[in-house]
């Protein structure tokens, strides 16, 4: 059964390096596209006069910085644990996601700010050099969006990226339909008008990651965690069990729980056997394969 278990928990490793490798491939190629159009965005906004391009262009750039950040984040998080960090570094990628998620917050408002001062005091926009920029741009967006999309949607440091590109398929949007309405109808606030509802949907975007982020970072139980209901089942699995309590669990940010508690046991139960029957059964109906369990066979010293 060690064995078995033991070849198990090889496969889950090895199965989970294959996925980060493919999620630290296509943030690398997301990444090379969004920089590469990046400049090409901006100058566009310069020339045509438009808000919309140059607040995706300045969207972009951030999105390259934060590409970037999260590629490395997968490549620390390969480095094995140390004495100052024993459980390794894989919660860098929650604080890149936290890092992503605040410049993402920022900028939200900065467009915003700018796109109430274009509604006050509207300007000349060239239409069809935005509209041409803005399609090329969807275009790019969208096949970096792709690329994020199609790895791990559960990986906290994956969906931060996406985030990023999505906010400029956003951006991209509002800048096409921008165009169209100026073209038609001449009229120029329609620039700041939708880049203004574009960034409100990045800040709720953004929103949701940052408070994950830092749930996690703060050591708080993973969202489908109930305390209370694996200590009724151990208490009702295991025979011998009389008391379940100092329970709590976190994680690293990687998917994986971790868990300790303390188990008070009648004193005819053996501890080491006991202590193998609530691994496993943490294992086996709650999918917790860390956990540090004290065994007390008197009164909790802790109490």
């Amino acid at each position: 059964m060690n064995d078995a278990r033991h070849r198990h928990e090889q496969d889950r490793k090895e199965a989970a390096a294959i996925s980060a490798g493919n999620n630290e491939r296509r943030v690398l190629q997301a990444m090379v596209l969004t920089a590469g159009f990046m400049l090409v965005e901006g100058l566009g906004g310069l020339w045509s006069g438009s808000l919309a391009l140059l607040a995706d262009a300045a969207h972009m750039l951030t999105d390259a910085a934060a590409l970037s950040l999260a590629w490395m984040a997968f490549r620390v998080t390969r480095r094995p644990a140390d004495a100052l960090r024993s459980y390794g570094y894989h919660r860098f990628q929650v604080l890149s996601a936290f890092v992503n998620s605040l410049v993402m917050a920022a900028l939200g408002a900065w467009i915003a700010v700018e796109a109430i001062l274009r509604i006050a005091e509207p300007v000349q926009i060239l239409a069809w050099p935005m509209l041409a920029i803005a399609v090329v741009g969807l275009a790019v967006n969208l096949g970096s969006f792709a690329l994020l999309h199609s790895g791990d949607r559960e990986n906290l440091n994956m969906r931060g990226a996406a985030l990023h590109v999505l906010g400029d398929i956003l951006g991209s949007l509002a800048a096409i339909m921008a165009a169209i309405i100026i073209l038609l109808g001449g009229w120029m606030v329609a620039d700041p008008v939708l880049s203004l509802l574009g960034a409100g949907m990045i800040m709720r975007a953004a929103w949701a990651i940052l408070r994950r982020s830092t749930h996690i970072l703060l050591e708080g139980a993973p969202e489908d965690f109930d305390r209370d209901a694996l200590r009724q089942d151990l208490l009702q699995a295991v025979p011998g069990l009389k008391d379940v309590h100092h329970i709590h669990a976190w994680t690293l940010g990687d998917g994986d729980t971790l868990l300790t508690l303390h188990a008070a046991a009648v004193p005819e139960r053996d501890p080491s056997a006991l202590l193998t029957e609530i691994k496993a059964r943490l294992m086996q109906s709650h999918g917790i394969r860390h956990a540090t369990v004290q065994i007390e066979s008197r009164a909790c010293p802790d109490l």
